[in-house]
């Protein structure tokens, strides 16, 4: 009876293991023990890979491709000395043998030797029977550098030797994307297409093309295409979901998302689109119970609970909203636009010494948007901490030094606190910046704008 390639894969593994159980050392072919290897380094057990060489390599001594094997565990480990040492030897033994080229090259690649690495392996397409896999590994050098042209460029070369390598054509499409060049990856999709017209992985490419592009009808064919070509693809069906979303077809989008669900595992994504698309329906009911399935499906996911919550704050729910914002930020502290939804509901229902702790929180977490250091600052003004308030302002004013809006409450908090000097010096500034917002001052300082210095000042800019 004979094996196909996996069975003896198996076979070989599972006496190799059998062997190790017993301590009953078997000999094994130096192909076995590179199948055996291979597949503890594709299941990333380097440990068991490290001891199949040493075993490997006692049975079979001069065996090229073991070796190789080692090379290339010592490169994963950094060991780049020891690697390049051992490539030396292997390179005089069979000096055109492409493996030690390419691994060569992986050293280089991790000294961020690009372009001798790239070198290298220009060498071994001149020695390789599979030279798809060199042009996509001269492609990563390329990107490494960031030289998208060139990386493009072998990746198309990857896929003229191998037209089903999708790594590579996805790669090919990521360059594209970054250069912005939408209407070319068109045309390239299309030139693909002509060969492999079933391809839904291109259909599905062209699509997403097409959407950037905003060409929505357009992105819609090549989506349908794409499920034509498979009509198990997920992916197809949640890009079409999103198309008719845009389209404002939300029965249809939901159809889509639907169809996901049937295929696989539920996903948050698809469940918050239809919650999403029931909210535009208005359905309020199937919304919020998908928004619901969406969180409890991934609850780290926080476009969900940001979805629950902004439902609630849109329908002036504001003690759901915080009941949910609440949830969301048991679960990750450190997400600031939590942090900044627990502000603005807890500002909505008075509860401001909350409110401020929100705003200094997502400060706290590097959101330094203007609207967060004015609200900060009102708050504690209301809460009579002027001095802290000044000095949130102050910091403030480091990432935004030319803002009118900033200056006007630095002075009307100053002249409050009867430091009329520092008053006089932040109106003029803020008046420098921008007459017109002086009105700030009056709805946010009416005592301050009506005494008579303020007022002088004001007119000497009219």
């Amino acid at each position: 009876m004979k094996f196909n390639h996996e069975e003896e894969q198996n076979f070989s593994i599972t006496r190799y293991e059998s062997m190790l159980r017993s301590n009953d050392v078997k000999f094994f072919d130096s192909d076995e023990f590179e199948s055996i290897i291979h597949h503890y380094l594709e299941n990333g057990k380097i440990a068991k890979a490290k001891k199949a060489i040493s075993l490997g390599l006692s049975q079979h001594p001069s065996s090229v491709n073991l070796k190789l094997l080692h090379v290339e565990v010592l490169v994963f480990e950094d060991r780049l000395d020891k690697a390049d040492h051992l490539l030396a030897q292997l390179h005089a033994l069979e000096p055109e043998n492409e493996e030690i080229y390419i691994q060569k090259a992986n050293i280089l690649s991790k000294q961020n030797n690009h372009l001798k690495a790239i070198k290298l392996l220009t060498t071994a397409l001149g020695y390789t029977d599979d030279p798809a896999d060199v042009y996509s590994l001269i492609g990563m050098e390329y990107l490494f550098m960031d030289d998208f042209e060139n990386a493009k460029v072998n990746f198309m070369r990857c896929l003229e030797a191998d037209d089903e390598d999708y790594s590579a054509l996805y790669n090919v499409i990521y360059c594209f994307d970054f250069l912005e060049q939408h209407e070319e990856a068109i045309e390239y999709l299309n030139l693909f297409l002509n060969k492999n017209p079933y391809c839904e992985v291109a259909w599905h490419q062209v699509g997403k093309q097409y959407f950037d592009l905003k060409e929505y009808e357009k992105a819609l064919a090549a989506f349908d295409f794409a499920i034509i070509s498979d009509e198990y693809f997920i992916g197809a069906y949640l890009e079409k979901g999103k198309v008719l979303e845009k389209l404002k077809r939300y029965n249809e989008a939901i159809e889509n998302y639907r169809i996901t669900l049937e295929l696989d595992d539920p996903t948050s994504f698809a469940l918050l689109r239809i919650g999403k698309c029931f909210e535009k329906l208005g359905n309020d009911d199937l919304a919020i119970q998908h928004y619901s399935k969406t969180v409890h499906e991934d609850p780290l996911l926080d476009k969900g609970w940001i979805a629950i919550t902004d439902f609630y704050m849109r329908n002036s729910n504001y003690q759901k909203a915080l009941y949910y914002i609440n949830k969301a930020i048991n679960i990750d502290g450190e997400n600031v636009l939590y942090w900044k939804r627990y502000a603005k509901i807890n500002n909505k229902l008075a509860f401001f010494e909350e409110a401020e702790r929100g705003y200094r929180k997502a400060l706290e977490l590097g959101n330094y948007e203007l609207e967060t250091w004015l609200n900060r600052s009102d708050i504690l003004r209301f809460l009579g901490e002027s001095k802290a308030a000044i000095q949130s302002l102050h910091q403030a004013i480091e990432f935004y030094p030319e803002n009118a809006e900033v200056r006007y409450r630095l002075a009307g908090l100053y002249y409050e606190n009867q430091n009329f000097e520092k008053g006089e010096y932040h109106i003029r500034k803020a008046l420098d910046l921008d007459y017109e917002y002086h009105i700030v001052l009056e709805e946010l300082f009416e005592k301050v704008f009506n005494l008579t210095m303020v007022k002088n000042i004001i007119l000497e800019y009219k």
